[in-house]
């Protein structure tokens, strides 16, 4: 099978605590971590992004705090986080930096990724930094998380983010070289499965634990990020990540496992908006937006003649012509009460407006679904 990994242009990368962190010292593995700059300066010098979603900053805190491993209560836990964020972010800050590298914080909980508003804010601000040149280091927001709210582990806050920025590759480093018939560790007969083009039931059955004391996720949960990632249209790999240069020998080497997606990042976001989600209003093209609709483009103000309903930034609406034919559905870039103020008017015009800089598009072509 070709290496996916070659002709990927937005890029998540997750790490697991076992791999930044080791775990008898409770200190990150800095030749481990400047290697993996090295390999993130090379892939941003080839135009592509990589966004990181990183473990460790509960690690890294229960050795400062001198808190000892395994279970401890939940405020211990968000007090260690707390602490090991600051210390995570500023390692992974200085080690980029020294490569012309722009760094970004980016703490979410499992509501930013539910929440329709916070989604459209969350994937904006992502892609915004992208645009600039800048790598997101994100992490869960442990400090604030519950155990009813937090995603749980960072494999599948790792997918969800692959889902909200539409990434065609999401790499989960692990300890282990990727998805096997049995369990290696106490299997000698297990066997390295290079491709998984289905996730079925023989697949989930192949599942494991935790494999380390300073993490939380094992290949049951990788395989849930497995299935929320390739629904959105993003191929995933799991893949060996102790060894230094984890990106660059994954290129090379294609030494891991695949889980195929059926369709792209955008085409199935595309399929979601047009069957998952009820529009809340209606906004009505002239002639010359209709023919952009048609071309693909996105949707701006001065091509709006009205809105019908109530709605909210973020949220569906209909697409339709002067004559009110039916043309696609979108999710707006404001709410109906702003849309009312801007439509009509040059891009130009929608600060003063509104008071505030907003989108250029009402409705932005990726989040655009036309009728066939």
């Amino acid at each position: 099978m070709k290496n996916i990994l070659k002709t990927a242009k937005t890029i998540v990368i997750k790490i697991g605590s076992s791999t930044i962190v080791n775990e008898k010292t409770g200190q990150v593995k800095s030749t481990w971590l400047n290697s993996l700059a090295d390999d993130i300066r090379s892939f941003r010098d080839m135009g592509r992004n990589v966004v990181i979603v990183t473990s460790g900053a509960g690690a890294i805190g229960r050795n400062v705090l001198g808190l000892p491993s395994g279970k401890i209560p939940l405020q211990q836990k968000q007090a260690a986080a707390s602490v090991g964020q600051i210390k995570l972010c500023q390692i992974y800050s200085d080690v980029l930096s020294e490569r012309n590298l722009k760094t970004a914080q980016v703490l979410l909980t499992l509501e930013d990724s539910e929440n329709r508003t916070r989604y459209i804010n969350a994937r904006n601000t992502l892609n915004t930094l992208l645009e600039m040149g800048v790598v997101p280091v994100i992490n869960e927001n442990d400090t604030v998380a519950t155990a009813e709210i937090k995603v749980g582990d960072n494999d599948r806050l790792a997918a969800r983010i692959s889902q909200m920025i539409s990434a065609d590759v999401l790499v989960i480093f692990s300890d282990i070289k990727g998805l096997y018939t049995a369990n290696p560790r106490t299997n000698p007969d297990a066997k390295l499965i290079p491709v998984v083009e289905k996730l079925t039931p023989e697949i989930y059955s192949m599942a494991d634990g935790a494999g380390s004391s300073v993490g939380t996720g094992g290949m049951a949960t990788k395989l849930l990020a497995a299935r929320i990632a390739t629904e959105a249209g993003c191929i995933m790999a799991i893949a060996l990540g102790s060894e230094l240069y984890p990106l660059s020998r994954l290129e090379k080497t294609n030494e891991c496992t695949w889980f195929l997606a059926d369709e792209t990042p955008i085409s199935a976001r595309k399929a979601w908006i047009a069957g998952s989600i009820k529009p809340r209003g209606t906004l009505v093209l002239d002639s010359g937006a209709v023919k952009a609709l048609a071309l693909g483009k996105s949707l701006l103000p001065a091509g709006i003649k009205e809105v019908k309903g109530n709605f909210e930034h973020g949220e569906a609406v209909s697409l339709a012509d002067e004559n009110g034919k039916i043309l696609g559905k979108g999710l707006c870039s404001y709410s109906s009460v702003e849309a009312i103020k801007i439509i009509g008017k040059k891009t130009a015009e929608i600060e003063k407006l509104l008071g505030y800089r907003g989108a250029d598009e009402i409705v932005h072509r990726d989040n655009l679904y036309t009728e066939e």
